[in-house]
């Protein structure tokens, strides 16, 4: 359910973990039930990868896409936003 009201989600969790908690919020539903599962719209291992500290920093950057009717934006900053 998109209700083009942006959610955002900040913590110190992996970056695939806080998207599947945010779309499992804005739709009221348990993160663990959520159909289809977020592989089914990004691989949640490399999603993970592309944020994590390298040995010269931490990473810049944005990357979005579509996840059960969610436009969702993952900064590096560590923020989910869903559209």
């Amino acid at each position: 359910m998109n209700t083009n009201t942006p959610s955002t989600i900040t913590t110190d969790e992996q970056p695939s973990l806080r998207v599947v908690k945010a779309v499992a919020e804005a739709d009221g539903t348990d993160p663990a039930t959520l159909d289809p599962p977020l592989h089914a719209a990004v691989d949640p291992s490399a999603l993970d990868r592309v944020f994590a500290d390298t040995p010269s920093g931490s990473r810049r950057g944005a990357i979005r896409f579509s996840y059960r009717d969610h436009d969702v934006t993952v900064d590096a900053d560590g923020r989910v936003e869903l559209e």
